[in-house]
């Protein structure tokens, strides 16, 4: 590397840490404790009527009744940045976006969407989004940073809606509702990856990966008309507060989060235990999304604490471009 700018691997990207990579960041406390997980209230639960694809990494689409179409972090690229291998990602590696394969995915009608949804402003999660956004004619969510990053990769700018968090939007026969989250972080002085800001008015285009910020990170609940809801994280953390009352059908939960205290547990007792969760951003982006998906080192773990938290939840692996219908 030229500049000598730091290598960024998962831990950076996901908030593992090698220091407690062989505990569950999931286990319950002890039985009578205040922490103690409790099984789930039961009430009705509306029609399931939402179905999930997975394209790897955070990027998933969900269908709507109707024929809707959502996009969350749509990355379908997948360049080589080594982020998963022993070094970690090369800053300096530069943004590429496969014209060929999402003119063929858009074309024949296999992908198509009416909004995207961006959680935050790293390679793997906004790279596609301009393009996408193009071929799609789809509006774009995101905060401040990711609209000037993605104005300046070429994103039409009338399909650019700002958010902050707290935004509750509707539709045609279903809402989005914007949330403040948080981004992982990793090692001993909890660093977010190519962390920063920049603002509507800078149009510098970004080059390598470096250069696409964070941007703050946000959250987002899709939900049917018929109140069937699915949760995304685009980070393996959450600002617990922005979660109050939420129940949703689906949690689509990163791997990771072992720098937050109870990440698993906490999070699922907010959520009233929620009956299907769905983990994301765990296979390594550095293969192809035509081959199934290759573990980094966090699924097993996520699982384990899934399960030790709330074993009324369905764990659901899906796999590359899978459709999963609840």
């Amino acid at each position: 590397m030229s500049d000598g700018r730091t290598r960024f691997g998962r831990r950076g990207f996901l908030g593992a840490s090698a220091a407690v990579a062989a505990s569950l960041p999931g286990i319950p406390a002890a039985a009578g404790s205040p922490n103690a997980t409790s099984p789930p209230n039961p009430r009705p639960r509306p029609k399931a009527d939402v179905a999930l694809r997975w394209w790897g990494n955070n990027s998933w689409e969900v269908r709507l009744p109707g024929g809707k179409v959502v996009l969350i972090d749509p990355w379908l690229t997948r360049f080589k940045t080594g982020t998963y291998a022993k070094a970690g990602a090369d800053p300096n590696t530069r943004i590429e976006v496969n014209r060929e394969l999402i003119d063929r995915l858009v074309g024949s009608g296999e992908l198509r969407a009416d909004h995207i949804l961006v959680t935050h402003g790293h390679y793997d999660h906004i790279s596609d989004v301009p393009y996408l956004a193009a071929k799609t004619g789809a509006t774009v969510i995101g905060t401040e940073t990711h609209l000037s990053l993605l104005l300046a990769l070429g994103a039409p700018e009338d399909q650019l809606a700002i958010a902050t968090g707290g935004e509750f939007h509707t539709f045609d026969g279903y809402s989005i509702r914007v949330l403040r989250s948080l981004h992982s972080a990793s090692g001993e002085r909890a660093k977010v990856a190519f962390a920063g800001t920049r603002p509507l008015s800078r149009r510098d285009r970004p080059r390598v990966i470096s250069d696409l910020l964070e941007g703050g990170t946000l959250a987002y609940q899709v939900q049917s008309a018929s109140g069937f809801a699915v949760l995304n994280f685009g980070g393996s953390n959450y600002v617990e507060g922005e979660l109050a009352g939420l129940r949703p059908d689906v949690l689509l939960l990163p791997a990771g989060g072992d720098r937050v205290a109870e990440y698993v547990p906490r999070l699922l007792r907010t959520l009233g235990f929620p009956p299907h969760v769905v983990p994301t951003h765990w296979d390594d982006f550095d293969f192809p999304l035509d081959e199934p998906a290759k573990d980094w080192g966090g699924l097993a773990r996520l699982r384990d604490a899934v399960a030790a938290a709330s074993p009324g939840s369905a764990f659901r692996v899906v796999d590359h471009r899978e459709v999963f219908t609840p």
